[in-house]
């Protein structure tokens, strides 16, 4: 006797979660993770000073962009949540009135932990290469680096590995500079 199919998860499923959790459609399934712990957060911030003023506000650099913590991606049938992304203001002129996003980003950073970078890099990567996203950064506070991928012919190209006290200065944000340590502090 065949078994009943396993129900795909809905983006209702996602209402009931306690504020504390964090919950995606991944493959219709619902995946549920606690708040990033704090080197996890402190990372994405950081990332977030060091690129919200030069792009999101245009101070000190070339601006045009949209830089967010935590959009809650709707890529057809998966809920994505990275810990940041951002959008060139030329594809999304205004922000939506959802509270969500249907426009697949420009550029994702996932800020890998124990209990999230397999998902990241085994699900949530390919997942953004089908979807278009031109760039995306793997951080890993614990291993103190910075992967740089650039999304090529569907596939991601890893263009650098900062490690230790360099400088970054990675697409699609070479216009400037940050200190890698600078992240972890």
């Amino acid at each position: 006797m065949a078994q009943p199919a396993e129900r795909l998860a809905t983006y209702e499923d996602l209402f009931d979660l306690p504020e504390h959790l964090i919950g995606q459609i991944i493959h219709g399934q619902l995946v549920v993770l606690p708040r990033p712990a704090p080197k996890h957060a402190a990372a994405s911030s950081n990332i977030g000073y060091e690129l919200g003023y030069p792009f999101h506000h245009g101070r000190g650099g070339p601006g045009g962009w949209w830089i967010l913590d935590e959009p809650e991606l709707h890529l057809q049938g998966d809920i994505l949540v990275p810990d940041l992304a951002g959008w060139r203001r030329e594809r999304m002129p205004t922000l939506p009135e959802t509270a969500y996003f249907d426009l697949a980003p420009d550029w994702v950073c996932e800020v890998l932990s124990p209990s999230t970078g397999q998902l990241d890099r085994a699900d949530k990567m390919p997942i953004y290469a089908r979807w278009g996203v031109k760039f995306l950064w793997l951080v890993d506070p614990d291993a103190q680096l910075l992967e740089s991928y650039q999304l090529h012919e569907q596939h991601w190209l890893l263009l650098k590995v900062y490690q230790s006290a360099e400088t970054v200065s990675a697409p699609p944000f070479e216009a400037i500079a940050f200190d890698l340590d600078d992240l972890w502090s």
